[in-house]
């Protein structure tokens, strides 16, 4: 696989499961192709309603024949001698599970968690036009936590300024708490490219983090 060149499919998104069928992880299509190349992993492929199993070798030659059928279906990873498409769902065959990572405290995660909405007037926004406000301010001593900040509108962080929300006379949509799995895996299960991650997500307790 050191012929991969860097492109747009290099930056999907892999669903893991344990030998088990069990949804554990969500890695990096490098870190997917990388278990898949050392065979400790294997895909799990959704055709036509059904899943089927591929090991490394014969999803290379499946791509090469869906690349030539079927283009628009997948994202592709080109080497030095063909295409090959980037598994959704891949399964591991020798350990049951990868490390489980804590959800990092991010912006990103915080707009995912609170769904670009501003946490007083209610109201989505883009994020692009959304800020973090810290409830209790920085000034009053507050911390940069899970519980301590939230997405707020330009309108509604002018208004609240530097004081808490009760001296600011606003109330909270809900309280503010650390994610127990990782809030970006809800955005991405509405994309049609991920559906195939559904049945294995709906019914499991579930840990993940993008990379």
């Amino acid at each position: 696989m050191n012929a991969v060149e860097l492109n747009s499919g290099l930056d999907c998104n892999v669903l893991v499961l344990n030998k088990h069928y069990m949804a554990i992880r969500i890695v990096g299509a490098r870190r997917a192709f990388s278990l898949l190349w050392r065979d400790l992993a294997e895909v799990v492929s959704l055709e036509e309603g059904r899943y089927s199993n591929y090991d490394f070798q014969s999803w290379c030659e499946v791509s090469r024949f869906r690349r030539n059928f079927e283009p628009d279906g997948h994202d592709w990873v080109s080497t030095v001698n063909f295409y090959i498409a980037v598994p959704r769902i891949i399964r591991l065959l020798f350990y049951d599970r990868l490390p489980r990572n804590e959800v990092k405290f991010n912006r990103r995660n915080i707009f995912a968690r609170d769904k670009n909405r501003c946490q007083y007037c209610g109201k989505r926004f883009p994020t692009s036009e959304l800020s973090l406000d810290h409830i209790i301010p920085r000034s009053l001593g507050g911390k940069a936590t899970w519980e301590n900040i939230v997405c707020a509108c330009p309108a509604c962080n002018v208004k609240k300024g530097g004081q808490t929300p009760k001296q600011a006379n606003m109330k909270l949509i809900k309280l503010p708490a650390k994610p127990r799995h990782n809030p970006l895996a809800h955005i991405h299960l509405g994309h049609d490219r991920y559906r195939s991650w559904k049945q294995f997500l709906d019914h499991v307790y579930w840990s993940v983090e993008l990379k």
